[in-house]
């Protein structure tokens, strides 16, 4: 499946279609994010079973250390 991940366009398996599986694709699972699909923000609790489709949009911002 293509998603539109931070206005990049990615192809995706389709066996890993919830947001948690793509974050650890992403290698971002232990991370503080904060996720946006298709203009809405995702719950932490529901990355897990939030499914994702082929077309979708997905804004992952993390926070950045430093001084």
């Amino acid at each position: 499946m293509k998603l539109i991940i931070n206005g990049d366009s990615i192809e995706f398996s389709e066996e890993q279609n919830h947001i948690y599986q793509l974050l650890c694709h992403l290698q971002m699972e232990q991370r503080i994010v904060i996720v946006e699909l298709n203009g809405s923000i995702i719950a932490k609790q529901a990355y897990e079973t939030t499914l994702l489709s082929d077309g979708d949009r997905i804004e992952i911002v993390h926070f950045v250390g430093g001084g």
